[in-house]
Formats: structure tokens, sequence, C-alpha cells
């Protein structure tokens, strides 16, 4: 099987069709989105938001430096 970066090679579409090792999580995103309302869904992002937004907010800012790459 072909391993690719789906994040990178994958953005405008799966470019491995049916050979793709993510379809397996085809069939649960799909029943995800059927019987969630989009309003728990919005309230889900919503609360994921507020989180990041803490976290941001309690750690120190970390500093990256020209010579760490």
């Amino acid at each position: 099987m072909e391993s690719i970066n789906c994040a990178e090679a994958c953005v405008n579409g799966c470019v491995l069709g049916d050979k793709c090792p993510n379809l397996k999580y085809t069939e649960q995103a799909t029943k995800f989105i059927d019987d969630t309302p989009l309003e728990d869904m919005l309230a889900m992002a919503d609360e994921a938001v507020r989180k990041k937004m803490m976290e941001r907010a309690t750690t120190p800012p970390k500093w990256v430096l020209p010579e760490d790459y």
C-alpha cells in the first residue's frame, strides 16, 4: 500500500481512491454527521475553541529561533 501524507496530498480530495487507508473512518464519520444535530456540533466546536483559548492564556509563549530549523 502506498504511504502518503493525506493532510498534504489530499487537500482537494483523496488521491488514492479505493486504496485509501482512511476509508474505514468514512462510515463512522457519516454516522456522526447524520446522527448529531448541528446545534450539538456547534456546541462541541465552541467548547474546543474555548479550551484552546484557555490553553493559550495559561501557557507561556514558545520562542522559535532560526537556528532551531
